[in-house]
């Protein structure tokens, strides 16, 4: 399913003059330079989404990564998932059952972002674009990482991978990589966006995001997954090797159609435009069956490549987000470790 939503509107009479683009941001109708300064943007996010996570997560570090520490924490019955190395013989030689060493995390693990920023990210039918929570989330995340010492990186894809920043610590670094950001918003706005710029091809950055991550690290691959076929392979073998988070952006029209009369919809990355007539039931409908269907292939093959699926929604908000990540870190946790100490090991104690 093609990604129609780069721009929807009414079709105008041939005589009209079409309207000028709508500023982003109320600075934008005000100023020349609309964008923000990174430092800005931190800052407001500081004050308002990490200030409140501070008080709904308790433990973020070890709530938000999970690494493989060299302290052993606990022992625990092995399971069919487990590291054979891990198996402590002493223990095992007196009990029926093999058991495993459980390590604390590690405190210097590195998380990545593989950020899709190709044209379908741009859409957006109320006052968020998927490409702005995108890039809250990759701000608040990376600054609640960086504060345990955690290091964050990132590749940017556009047409091509064509940015890396690597991987440090520090809040300068989140300054950094959020200017990157904003940067290159900016200047797709000055130079203009290529509309057939071609489809998307994801798979380019994940197998870019494999060959460059050497060590095992968090992967946060940030996309609305509106690609060419192909990618749930190298999706799949990242996640064999990395801790991968899917996280997509979505935007509620993109799911169900409201009935807003004749519409001409445009392709954000091929260019292809197309007259509808959204005030047809039918038509509504069958958009609303092929949008219901492309969701459940999509999750389906996100759960065969073996990854978390965390949803950004352009009516959303970041810290609910943000809070359903810790939320499904704790779950992993619980379940690597086995539901906590064997009863008839802490019955003997």
């Amino acid at each position: 399913m093609k990604n129609w939503w780069r721009r929807t509107e009414k079709r105008p009479p041939p005589h009209a003059v079409p309207n000028p683009p709508r500023p982003h941001t109320a600075q934008a109708a005000n100023a020349p330079s609309a964008s923000p300064s990174a430092e800005h943007v931190l800052r407001r996010l500081e004050w308002s989404v990490i200030r409140r996570l501070d008080g709904l997560l308790q433990g973020d570090y070890r709530t938000l990564m999970r690494g493989s520490g060299l302290d052993l924490a606990d022992l625990r019955e092995y399971q069919h998932h487990d590291d054979v190395r891990h198996i402590d013989w002493n223990v095992t030689a007196r009990m029926p059952t093999p058991h495993v060493r459980v390590f604390t995390e590690d405190r210097e693990m590195a998380a990545w972002f593989l950020l899709d920023l190709s044209p379908s990210v741009d859409f957006g039918s109320g006052s968020q674009r998927k490409r702005d929570i995108s890039a809250e989330f990759v701000a608040v995340l990376a600054r609640l990482l960086t504060r345990h010492g955690n290091r964050v990186g990132a590749l940017l894809y556009g047409t091509g991978v064509d940015a890396v920043i690597p991987a440090r610590a520090g809040r300068s670094h989140v300054l950094h990589l959020l200017h990157r950001l904003l940067a290159r918003e900016e200047a797709a706005a000055l130079h203009g966006k290529n509309p057939a710029s071609g489809a998307t091809r994801l798979a380019d950055l994940l197998r870019a995001g494999a060959h460059m991550i050497k060590r095992r690290s968090t992967v946060f691959v940030v996309s609305d997954f509106i690609s060419e076929p192909g990618w749930e392979k190298p999706l799949a073998q990242l996640a064999m090797r990395h801790e991968v988070v899917a996280v997509r952006l979505v935007d509620p029209l993109e799911l169900d159609l409201p009935d807003l009369g004749l519409l001409t919809m445009r392709d954000a990355e091929t260019g292809e435009q197309v007259l509808v007539d959204t005030h047809n039931p039918g038509f509504r409908k069958r958009f609303a069956a092929i949008a219901a269907q492309r969701e459940a292939d999509l999750r389906a093959m996100l759960a065969r490549a073996g990854v978390d699926t965390l949803e950004l929604s352009t009516d959303g908000q970041v810290v609910d987000a943000v809070v359903r990540f810790a939320e499904m870190r704790k779950q992993r946790t619980r379940l690597s470790s086995g539901g906590g100490f064997p009863k008839h090991i802490s019955g003997a104690a």
